[in-house]
């Protein structure tokens, strides 16, 4: 069975219409006030009136962004086979519990036969391509990109923001940078990927996505959290917060 149709950029131009894909977020993204535009070719909330107050909310509190149209392809098979593949990428020795950046994703195992690579939405079809190339017989590679939406928490406060939603040990002795968590999230099956400093992302299933959307924003409101868009997002990439 051919899972194609799971991936947004397979879509074809019909009838003068050209389709972008959009994040499952989007309507909560208008409400919110968020500008729509395009992205690494999807539509996404880009700025909530003003970048800069998004960027110092990301520096002094906790910034909420919508990171849905990251990629999300899952690989499995036999474990020499899919660490063979990951460290093709330059991700080598994926252990249980961590996450391993290779040169186009981030290597979040489930278990030793089944990996999530996560990356940058332009990098997908690339990608997929590659490890469709390299999959042995017995290896699968589907596209989850639409079947998980993905939140990202950045600046001191996103541990604690976390905190009040799940029980998974965030603590930076147990949890540090480049770790990944699956667990329960506001009572539903969701992963913890820590990228580096107080960045981390937040992937559920896509049709829990307006409850999640509502529980991360009411925890962090109080904490003095805001929704943040796309760019500001964008130009904190290469910040580490630190925990205040």
């Amino acid at each position: 069975m051919s899972f194609e149709f799971l991936e947004p950029d397979r879509a074809e131009p019909e009838m003068g219409f050209e389709p972008v894909p959009g994040s499952v977020l989007l309507p909560q993204a208008r409400r919110a006030g968020g500008r729509i535009d395009v992205r690494e070719g999807w539509r996404v909330a880009v700025e909530y009136g003003s970048l800069e107050r998004e960027r110092e909310a990301c520096r002094a509190t906790v910034g909420i962004g919508d990171v849905s149209s990251l990629g999300k392809l899952e690989l499995q098979g036999d474990a020499v086979d899919v660490a063979a593949v990951a460290a093709a990428d330059g991700a080598e020795g994926i252990e249980l519990g961590s996450a391993a950046r290779g040169g186009a994703a981030w290597w979040c195992p489930f278990s030793v036969r089944r990996v999530l690579a996560v990356c940058e939405p332009s990098r997908v079809p690339g990608l997929r391509a590659e490890l469709v190339e390299a999959a042995r017989p017995a290896m699968s590679v589907t596209d989850m990109t639409c079947a998980l939406a993905a939140l990202a928490l950045v600046g001191p406060l996103a541990r604690e923001v976390l905190a009040r939603l799940t029980a998974i040990d965030l603590r930076p002795d147990r949890t540090p940078e480049a770790s990944f968590r699956p667990g329960s999230v506001a009572r539903i099956p969701a992963m913890v990927l820590r990228e580096r400093g107080e960045r981390y992302v937040l992937m559920f299933g896509s049709a829990y996505a307006q409850y999640m959307w509502m529980q991360v924003t009411d925890a962090a409101e109080p904490l003095g959290g805001v929704i943040v868009g796309a760019d500001a997002l964008a130009a904190l990439r290469e910040e580490v917060p630190a925990r205040a």
